[in-house]
Order: structure tokens, then sequence, then C-alpha cells
């Protein structure tokens, strides 16, 4: 069995993206990793080619601006990535520049790639999924987040990277089939100092339209992103975080004011809130997979 990783990345200097510590963070259950580094000048390339590791392949990518309806340029550069990785490996391992992969659950990764390997019903692996919010010490449990995607698929052209890159499908749109594994991705996409944060919000609004749910949903006017009004629920955090992050964890200087005693829902959402919590089942998902059912 082989395994190869694979990403893109662009400005990930100026928006602080911890892209080093996600491609590390999957590179030991990896043969090869490849990167589709965007069009930039922040040193974002420089950054990727000082992983001291033989596994790591640049490809060098240019943007297009015009793929701006539904941040579809990410799954374009998302597919780059994917379509360079060679017909020798069996499994493509996709992380995006701001998740990483705890390393307990590597054994269990590894495993699961073996398992289903020779499966040919299943097309991925889906993980769990923990979305940091403001600090490392709170996570977003509202339905707002996405509970779950894949993020590990056979190596099937026909396989495409779908919308602003959340999740994949088939040429055709029709869904994956994936099975769960005992494995959760960490989001930190949402865990930056206030001023950056606010930055790096600006910066993504060139990819989607002017109009769009995400734009309006980001929108706020203060010069530093206020993580405690945009958000409507956390939980508190009491794990361990990956190895990797423990530098980042360390130099954080930051503080806002959050709780996890505060919830802002209107009387439906509250309802489907309580719902999922007490029944560990949220009702009208929208799924980018069908789970696949042992016959």
């Amino acid at each position: 069995m082989k395994v190869c990783g694979f990403s893109f990345v662009k400005n990930a200097v100026k928006f602080d993206y911890p892209i080093v510590e996600a491609i590390l963070s999957v590179l030991p259950v990896c043969d090869k990793f490849i990167v589709a580094v965007g069009d930039c000048n922040d040193g974002t390339r420089e950054l990727i080619e000082s992983i001291d590791s033989v596994k790591i392949e640049i490809i060098d990518t240019i943007w297009d601006p015009a793929l701006r309806e539904k941040g579809r340029v990410l799954a374009a550069e998302t597919n780059k990535a994917f379509d360079a990785i060679p017909h020798e490996y069996d499994w493509c391992f996709y992380i995006q520049g701001d998740e990483v992969i705890h390393e307990k659950y590597l054994p269990e990764i590894a495993r699961s790639m073996e398992k289903y390997l020779d499966v040919e019903e299943i097309d991925g692996l889906i993980m769990h999924y923990r979305h940091f919010y403001g600090t490392y010490d709170y996570y977003a449990d509202s339905r707002r987040w996405y509970r779950s995607e894949i993020r590990i698929i056979k190596n099937k052209k026909g396989i495409r990277s779908w919308n602003d890159a959340q999740g994949f499908r088939w040429k055709d749109a029709k869904k994956l089939t994936g099975v769960f594994i005992g494995a959760t991705m960490y989001h930190y996409g949402w865990v930056r100092p206030p001023k950056l944060m606010k930055n790096k919000l600006e910066g993504s609004k060139q990819y989607w339209s002017v109009n769009s749910k995400h734009i309006k949903a980001i929108e706020q006017e203060s010069e530093e992103y206020k993580y405690e009004e945009g958000i409507d629920s956390l939980e508190l955090f009491s794990d361990t975080h990956p190895k990797v992050m423990q530098i980042r964890i360390d130099a954080l200087n930051w503080h806002p004011k959050l709780s996890p005693k505060k919830k802002k829902f209107n009387a439906r959402y509250f309802v489907l809130y309580w719902f999922e919590k007490i029944f560990n089942y949220r009702p009208f998902e929208n799924k980018h997979f069908i789970e696949y059912k042992r016959s």
C-alpha cells in the first residue's frame, strides 16, 4: 500500500496558516506529499521548502480569480494537487492548510487504510471534526460547523474536490461512499490573533461572491476580529492538542472573552442544538458523502 498526501496553499505567511504543522502531522503515514503552492510573494514557497523531508514535492500554480462563486477556486487548487498524484499510490490523504491531525490517531488511520484498501464499495475514509475557535481552549459545536468529512480518498481521478473544497464528490456530482474511522481532524482556521484573523477574512473575500452567505457571515466593521460577536455556541476543550502545535499554543497572547455558557440561537436552532446534544444526531444535515453500511 502506498499513500500520497496532498494540499494547496497561498499566502500562508501573510495570513499565518499552520501549513507546516498540517503537513508534518500526516507525513508519518505518507510515502509522498504534494503541495500546490499558489502565486504569491510572501515567502510561502520558501516556507514549504524549509520542511526537512524528501517526501515533499511542490507544484506551482496560478489561482483563477474568475472562480469566485462559492469559493470554487479552492476546489480547483485542490484538484490540481490531486491530479499530480501518480497512479502508483493507492490512497490520497488530503489536508488543508489550517487542519492538523493529532499523532494519537495515526495508527488507527494506517490500520483503516489497510483494512479498506480492497473494499471496492468504499471511496474514502470519513473523519470527525473539531473546529477550534478564538483560542485553543474552545471549539464550536453548533450546526453552523460541519461534523465530519472525507479526508482520505482512493486514487480515482473521477473524484473531484467540490465547491469550496470542504468535501469531495464524483465528477457527475454523485456523493462518495465513505466509512467512518476512529480519527478526528483538528481545524484551527479560526484561531489567530484578532488582527490577523480580520486580515485573513478580508483576504478571503476575493475568492467569494460579494453577496454570498459566507461573506455576510464573517462581516465585521471593527479593525480587529471580535471573536465574542462571531460565534453562537462553544464547548470547552479538555484534551491535548497535536505536538506539532505546541509552539503556537505557547505563543498565544490574546484572550477574547469567550464562554461555553453563552448561546446565541433563535428558538428553532435552540431546539435543534439540544436535540443533537441529547441524541447525538443532527437532523437535516447536509453531507457530501454516503456512509457505507456493512452487509
